[in-house]
């Protein structure tokens, strides 16, 4: 709690110096982190490692009903979310990512890389490691790591309030013992249950421009207390109650 209290406080000592000296999206000197460091400006056709860990973090932040892929090539899209992240954060938004850009999500993520109101143990109540799912441990605990900046961009997008995640990964045992579906996407890792103070309706609609493929909520069956969210393939919405 105290690394994430500091980490809050840190945010907004750079929003504000970048409001007072007029600092843009590239300029400027990345600090290290501990999680992971960008050692170069990434733009519209770079490609590698490093671009891929910027479209985990920037991949919430997409038009209704688009996923970004997570191929490491900086493609429109890319560009796209690049700027749409910058905006949301108060920067200049010119699709570059550089050390103002990468400064900004250095505050917003702890040392395991998870974002800065969302954690692993949020992610998996089922068994700490990771395992007995429908991918290996691994995957599902990278595919929790993505969905979690969805939501994290998600939940800025709301207002910074409260998003709760009551289900998240479940092997095939924790998942039978709920009722879960056996073709879940709670099985790889990727889907999320939400409550919160924001209603299920509101959720719904939402993450519709977040980048989640399918979206489950009040009046779908089964849904009725949660909204249901998750990388699914096979894109599907319903939410009827909400007009999904």
């Amino acid at each position: 709690m105290f690394r994430r209290v500091s980490r809050l406080l840190v945010s907004f000592v750079m929003v504000m110096a970048g409001a007072l000296i007029g600092v843009g999206a590239t300029s400027g000197t990345a600090h290290a982190d501990e999680c992971y460091t960008w050692s170069r400006t990434l733009s519209e056709g770079s490609s590698g490692s490093d671009v891929t860990q910027l479209q985990i973090r920037v991949a919430g932040w997409v038009t209704s009903g688009e996923r970004l892929s997570y191929d490491g090539r900086f493609g429109a899209r890319t560009t796209a979310a690049v700027k749409k992240f910058q905006a949301a954060y108060g920067l200049s938004a010119d699709g570059v990512a550089g050390p103002q850009t990468f400064n900004r999500i250095y505050a917003l993520q702890d040392a395991d890389c998870t974002p800065l109101h969302f954690g692993y143990a949020e992610l998996n109540r089922c068994n700490s490691d990771w395992s007995g799912g429908a991918v290996s441990a691994a995957t599902a605990k990278a595919n929790a790591l993505k969905t979690m900046w969805k939501l994290e961009a998600m939940r800025h997008a709301l207002g910074d309030v409260p998003v709760t995640v009551s289900s998240g990964f479940r092997s095939y045992a924790c998942n039978t013992a709920v009722g879960g579906s056996s073709t879940s996407r709670h099985l790889y890792g990727d889907a999320a249950d939400l409550t919160g103070s924001p209603t299920l309706c509101r959720l719904a609609q939402q993450a519709r421009t977040h980048g989640f493929s399918e979206i489950l909520g009040p009046g779908y069956p089964g849904h009725n207390d949660h909204t249901h969210v998750a990388l699914d393939p096979s894109p599907y919405w319903s939410a009827p109650t909400c007009g999904i």
